[in-house]
């Protein structure tokens, strides 16, 4: 059976990789820029339009704010991008805001970190594949008319392409973001040289059309909050920035340089793209409505409901290419295409950023294990599921998915930024060299500035747009903090009641006639409780048995086995793909064939839970192996248990049950004994009578 699931398999993600293969895997830094910033890359085809589209409710005359928005949205930039090139000096090992939150600010602020970036890599698939297919939609009325259904199909497709690992997405998804990334910059040079050098007018589609004003004749505090909206609003073109400092150990080394010119490089191309199309955009008189059947006017008269207002970066590539050209049917096929490709920022992010989390007993270990493929699988499933989920409930529609987006990664810009300031105010207490203390002081000016700004961004997206649905993020966030703080109070109390004492149980092998192991992960209570039990089952040969999946807790296993004098061998099992099955499962086989007569015993120490949801923490591994053994001949598998304090709970519930349970308990109550009716005629009882009368005494 396992050969017949096997080869979908293969066929889909590809044949296994070993462990020693990992760098194989690890990215350079062409690759590496399209995995990681293809979503603050490819943002710049909706940023500029969401600029306009607020500016537009004060009317055309509002637009001339667009450019020094721009300069405040490149400021942040920048500002952030250096923020980010210390961040992945300073913390190189992919925790990123998650890690410099964690270090500076205390575990709450951490985990309120990873929940905001945890909910926004789950909007960023789902936003980004939404928009992506509504492009597609234009073009292709099947997809409009079924588009949740091609999204989650879009959605699996990434999926799949990311199970194969990153090295190999990163070369698919290489193409498309540079020929994007190279359709605009030709389109910001053609139209420099159209407009500057050969003296021609360029007008957008909607350039003949005028904006109806919502609220026309803005000022003091409202027109300044309309500037604030506008900005918020184009820094869109910010998310995703962070993924880089999450991302830094999939980087070829030396790993932290090669992602801080990666960083450099995104910001460079990001806010050029950015600056280019909202010149052009006004260079071309382009116009933009929030609701443009009424809201645009063409002869004074609103366009209607069969206006299909176009994005920004189309208008502007039909003014300077030529509608239906080929470089502006190139430049649209890219667009569409880069918007799904941002999503894979996310699928890099989300499993780095899982895995940290499960190794801190955040999440589920589960997560912190590499697939077949060296990529963190489960934590790519768990992230299309949900984007999937998501995509489903909005019915992938990005108008209403985009209200929910920007607040998560704002959060964690915010506190990181604060947290870097913290981190340099504790070196300069050390620090005595005054080059290094200028270096620091301009560093934490930079953080220091970054947060600010970051700071006031946030606290306008939350004013603007909660009730627009922000407050389902911010729900997001919460149900992923408790959840985080449950899991981990659950994995230290486990680990407490688990830990082994210093003075171990007695070690005296006891003699028997069958070959035992003992698996053991690690020394604690329940290992030695299973090595004691091995022990008096008199077997002929008794070893300990563990599988190397891991060389730092191998290594531990070992010194920790050799301190404490456990004359138990230990014998590990080399296993080069991270199984713990197969190597366990060949070792019992060769001794079976060593020794055909003999039978084999497998001990397996396994915890006793008193909750559902602790059934998916526990005990995982074990079911699989036993799965396997039990099929295998002459093998005896004994689990041997240790009961976690929750059980105890089980214990009392099972008891209840079973009283109430007792059968006429409730219905009857106790029910007396009742006197046997005598069923003996009167004519039967005299007959008797004069028997015993007539029988003789000593006979009595």
């Amino acid at each position: 059976m396992s050969k017949l699931t096997d080869v979908p398999k293969r066929i889909l993600i590809g044949r296994a990789l070993r462990s020693d293969k990992l760098g194989e895997t690890l990215l350079p830094k062409r690759i590496a820029l399209p995995v990681f910033a293809s979503d603050p890359l490819s943002s710049v085809a909706y940023a500029p339009g969401e600029v306009l589209l607020v500016l537009s409710v004060a009317g055309v005359s509002a637009y001339t704010f667009s450019p020094w928005i721009a300069v405040a949205v490149v400021v942040l930039m920048f500002t952030v991008v250096a923020s980010y090139r210390q961040n992945v000096h300073a913390y190189p090992s992919g925790g990123g805001d998650y890690e410099v939150a964690t270090t500076n600010l205390g575990p709450r602020a951490g985990l309120t970190v990873a929940s905001a970036l945890l909910v926004d890599y789950v909007l960023t698939v789902a936003v980004s594949i939404s928009s992506g297919i509504e492009n597609l939609g234009s073009a292709i009325p099947f997809v409009v008319e079924h588009k949740t259904l091609c999204a989650v199909a879009v959605i699996v497709l990434l999926t799949l392409m990311n199970l194969r690992g990153v090295r190999e997405s990163g070369k698919l998804f290489a193409i498309p973001t540079y020929v994007f990334v190279a359709g605009v910059f030709i389109m910001i040079a053609w139209g420099a040289i159209r407009g500057l050098v050969m003296g021609d007018t360029m007008k957008a589609p909607t350039a003949d059309l005028t904006i109806h004003a919502e609220q026309g004749g803005l000022a003091g505090f409202a027109l300044v909050f309309l500037l604030l909206r506008a900005f918020s609003s184009g820094c869109a073109a910010l998310t995703g920035v962070e993924a880089i400092s999450n991302g830094v150990p999939a980087f070829r080394k030396p790993k932290s340089k090669n992602a801080a010119t990666t960083l450099a490089l995104m910001g460079g191309l990001a806010v050029t793209m950015f600056c280019g199309i909202i010149a052009l955009a006004m260079a071309t008189n382009v116009h933009m409505a929030e609701s443009p059947a009424k809201d645009l006017l063409r002869n004074g008269t609103p366009v209607g409901a069969g206006f299909t207002q176009d994005p920004v970066i189309s208008q502007v590539a039909a003014a300077v290419f030529g509608s239906g050209s080929f470089l502006f049917v190139v430049l649209a096929a890219a667009t569409a295409l880069v918007l799904f490709l941002a999503a894979n920022t996310a699928y890099n992010g989300f499993p780095l950023l899982g895995s940290i989390l499960a190794q801190d007993r955040y999440l589920p270990r589960q997560l912190h294990t590499r697939g077949d493929r060296l990529a963190f699988s489960n934590g790519i499933v768990l992230l299309a599921g949900a984007a999937a989920v998501l995509t489903y409930i909005y019915g992938a529609d990005s108008t209403r998915l985009i209200q929910l987006y920007i607040v998560g990664v704002f959060v964690s810009f915010t506190l990181s930024q604060i947290g870097m300031v913290r981190h340099w105010n504790r070196h300069l207490l050390t620090e005595k060299d005054p080059a290094k203390r200028r270096r620091m002081q301009s560093s934490r000016a930079i953080n220091a500035f970054g947060a600010t700004f970051t700071g006031l961004v946030l606290a306008v997206v939350l004013l603007t747009k909660f009730t627009h649905g922000a407050w389902v993020a911010l729900l997001g966030m919460v149900i992923f903090f408790v959840t985080m703080t449950a899991i981990r109070r659950h994995y230290d109390r486990v680990s407490d009641e688990i830990a082994a004492d210093d003075t171990p149980d007695d070690d005296v092998v006891r003699p028997s006639r069958v070959h035992s192991l003992v698996l053991v992960s690690k020394v604690h209570k329940p290992t030695l409780r299973a090595l004691n039990y091995a022990k008096l089952m008199r077997s002929d040969t008794l070893e300990a048995v563990s599988v190397d999946v891991d060389q730092a807790d191998t290594r531990a296993l070992r010194e920790e086995w050799e301190r404490r004098g456990i004359e138990v061998p230990l014998k590990v099992l080399a296993s080069p793909y991270r199984e713990i099955t197969r190597p366990i499962i060949d070792h019992v086989k060769s001794l079976r064939r060593q020794s055909p007569r003999d039978a084999v015993s497998v001990y397996i120490p396994e915890y006793v839970v008193g909750h559902w949801y602790e059934h998916l923490l526990h005990n995982q591994s074990a079911l699989r192996l036993k799965g396997r053994l039990l099929f295998t001949p002459g093998v005896m598998v004994t689990s041997v248990p240790w009961q976690l304090d929750s059980s105890e709970a089980a214990k009392k519930r099972a008891r209840k049950r079973a009283e109430w349970n007792a059968p006429g308990a409730v219905r009857r109550g106790p029910v007396a004994a009742q006197p046997k009716k005598d069923k003996t005629t009167q004519k039967d009882r005299a007959a008797q009578k004069d028997k015993q009368e007539k029988t003789p005494a000593t006979e009595r």
